[in-house]
């Protein structure tokens, strides 16, 4: 019988001793869940382990075909270009391997519902009555040059905002991108927030999350008048954990397909959910001239990818 792929996760790295143990002890946990597969871990920059000596020792133990899942958020540089390259990399040091690669994580609707919940969790310290209708969720991301990112984080707060009863969720940035937490947290208070829950959009505990958290105290205390709370961030849960496997498994079975995680015919959305699975017919539109365009429709929106 042949061994199935490893599983190799790469994270981003981190200045951060805690960050980075998350990330260690995430990967130790997914090897116990599966101990029928290989399963290892390493950075691509600042922490200790980096991918090389993952992959080493994945090797060693015998393994020649690989999965590698980013375990990121967002596809930016890191997704898009640096784990391509370090991958070529180490199928060039160890011929006889190769690589599958898997897709960045969000915005997933298991991961959609983790914030939902560190938002509910945040509102347990709110002054009185914590309905959803009166908060606004800031989500906060990490932020990149590479403006396709900047916009994932944008969708994943429009997907939470959906048939959940916030007031609203903005989007900010801790880094590289505008705008930064306080001209978010401003930019709350001037549509109107009376109270602002402000949710991290990181995987692990870490420098840029602690940053968050200390530029949302600084606003705060310069704001009395709005009530600010922070949440925490999605941690290595059950949710998590799935995700990396269904990731793992598309990489695995080459299943690479367009993003459909938050397609509404895929996937039972809050207040979208009689629309799972709906036949797609082809839709008529009033303009029609009835002999331009309409061949496009057929099939309406086709799901079989």
């Amino acid at each position: 019988m042949t061994t199935p792929p490893a599983l190799l996760l790469v994270g981003h790295g981190t200045r951060d001793d805690a960050g980075a143990e998350a990330f260690r002890s995430f990967v130790r946990d997914l090897g116990e869940r599966r101990p029928d597969l290989p399963v290892a871990g390493g950075f691509i920059e600042l922490s200790p382990p980096p991918l090389a000596d993952a992959v080493a020792e994945l090797t060693g133990r015998g393994v020649r075909s690989f999965a590698a899942v980013p375990l990121m958020l967002v596809s930016a540089g890191h997704a898009k270009g640096d784990i391509p390259a370090a991958l070529a990399r180490e199928e060039r040091r160890h011929p006889g391997t190769s690589y599958a690669y898997g897709r960045p994580l969000g915005p997933h609707p298991a991961l959609l519902n983790v914030l939902e919940r560190r938002v509910d969790e945040a509102l347990r310290g709110a002054r009185g009555e914590a309905d959803r209708a009166g908060t606004t969720v800031l989500l906060v991301g990490r932020g990149s040059t590479d403006p396709d990112a900047n916009a994932e984080v944008h969708k994943a707060a429009r997907l939470l905002w959906e048939g959940r009863g916030y007031a609203g969720v903005e989007t900010a940035f801790v880094s590289l991108a505008a705008p930064d937490v306080p001209s978010g947290l401003e930019r709350c208070r001037m549509l109107g927030a009376r109270r602002i829950v402000v949710l991290p959009y990181f995987l692990f505990t870490g420098i840029l999350p602690d940053r968050v958290r200390m530029q949302t105290r600084g606003w705060a205390a310069a704001h009395p008048e709005t009530e600010v709370l922070s949440a925490d961030v999605i941690g290595p849960t059950d949710e998590l954990a799935e995700l990396v496997w269904e990731r793992y498994a598309e990489a695995v079975e080459g299943d690479l397909r367009m993003n459909c995680d938050s397609c509404v015919y895929r996937v039972a959305l809050p207040g979208f959910e009689d629309k799972v699975g709906m036949p797609q017919r082809p839709h008529h539109h009033p303009d029609d001239d009835g002999h331009g365009h309409h061949h496009h429709h057929n099939g309406g929106h086709a799901h079989a990818h």
